[in-house]
C-alpha cells in the first residue's frame, strides 16, 4: 500500500499516475487474502510468545468490532492519507530550498532511512501528545483508547481522521524534505509492524532494549486505565523522545492491570465514527 502511495506522490501533477496509484492501493486494501495472512501471522506470534493475559481468547470481546475497523478504515485512511500527504508534501517542498532536497537525496539510503525515522518520530510524538491534551482532538483519539483488551487487532480500532493526521503529516514532511521513496518506505514499514506488534497480547522482557525501541510493555502502559500512566509513552518507535521530554513510564517488568477509558465511546463502527462530532467529551 505504501508503494502505491509513493507512486501517486511521484506523479502529483499527472492525474493518470494518481488514478493508477489509487487503483493499485485500493486493490491491496480490499485483498482479503492479504488480511488473512497478516491475521494468522499475528495470532501465531501471540500463541508462541508468553502472553500478558494468558486467559484472553483469540476471539475476545469486541473482536468483530475491531475486525470491522480493520477492513473498512483501511479504505478511508488510504484516501485521506493520499490527499493530506500530497497537499502537505507539495507545500513543504515549496518552503524547503531545493538545495536541501539535493543534499538529502545525495545521502545513502541507510542514512536517509535513519534520518527519516528520527524526523517522522519527533513529529509523531508531538502530534500524539497534542491529541491527548487538546480536548477536541482527544475525542477522535478516544476511539482508540476505548479498547479494553490488548491484542494485535486492537491496533486497528482508530478513528480514520485521527490516523490521517498523526500518520499523514509525518509522511508529508518526509516527502517535502526530499527523502527518497525508499527511505520513506523503510520508515513506513517499520512503524507499521512495530505499531501492530506493540498492541499484541504478549509479555516479552527485553531489558535495556525497551529504552531503544518501543515494546509491547511500553505501549501497553500508554493504554493503561491507571491515572499514574495517563499521558505517557507517546512515541511510536523510539522511546528516547519520551525520555527527553520526561513522559516515559516503564515500571520494572510489570504490565497494566486494566485498559480503557471512562469516555462513553459507542461499541459500533458507525457510532464510533460519529461520536467525536456529536457526543465526544474531553478526558
Amino acid at each position: 500500500m505504501l508503494d502505491a502511495l509513493l507512486e501517486g506522490l511521484k506523479g502529483l501533477l499527472d492525474p493518470a499516475a494518481i488514478l493508477h496509484a489509487l487503483k493499485g492501493g485500493l486493490i491491496q486494501l480490499l485483498d482479503v487474502k492479504m488480511l488473512a495472512i497478516m491475521a494468522l501471522a499475528m495470532i501465531f506470534i501471540e500463541r508462541v510468545l508468553p502472553r500478558s493475559r494468558p486467559e484472553q481468547p483469540i476471539i475476545r470481546e469486541k473482536f468483530w468490532l475491531d475486525a470491522t475497523f480493520l477492513y473498512f478504515n483501511r479504505i478511508l485512511i488510504w484516501w485521506g492519507m493520499l490527499a493530506l500527504v500530497a497537499l502537505s508534501g507539495v507545500l513543504v517542498s515549496v518552503l524547503v530550498p531545493l538545495s536541501v532536497h539535493g543534499a538529502v537525496r545525495a545521502q545513502p539510503l541507510w542514512l536517509q532511512a535513519i534520518e527519516a525515522t528520527l524526523v517522522a518520530e519527533l513529529l509523531y510524538y508531538s502530534l500524539h501528545r497534542l491529541i491527548h491534551v487538546v480536548p477536541f482532538l482527544w475525542r477522535f483519539h478516544a476511539v482508540h483508547h476505548s479498547i479494553q483488551a490488548m491484542d494485535w487487532l486492537a491496533a486497528y480500532r482508530v478513528h480514520p481522521l485521527e490516523q490521517v493526521l498523526t500518520k499523514g503529516l509525518p509522511l508529508a514532511a518526509l516527502v517535502g524534505f526530499g527523502f527518497s521513496p525508499g527511505a520513506v518506505a523503510v520508515y513506513g514499514a517499520v512503524f507499521f509492524w512495530v505499531s501492530v506488534f506493540n498492541h499484541c497480547n504478549i509479555r516479552v522482557p527485553l531489558g535495556p532494549i525497551r529504552w531503544i525501541i518501543a515494546t509491547p510493555q511500553f505501549h501497553h502502559w500508554h493504554h493503561a486505565n491507571d491515572p499514574v500512566a495517563y499521558n505517557t509513552n507517546y512515541a511510536g518507535i523510539l522511546p528516547i523522545f519520551d525520555v527527553i521530554f520526561r513522559t516515559a513510564m516503564l515500571p520494572g517488568d510489570r504490565m497494566p492491570d486494566a485498559y480503557g477509558i471512562s469516555d462513553p465511546v459507542p461499541s459500533s463502527y458507525l457510532g464510533a465514527l460519529r461520536w467525536p462530532f456529536w457526543n465526544g467529551a474531553p478526558k
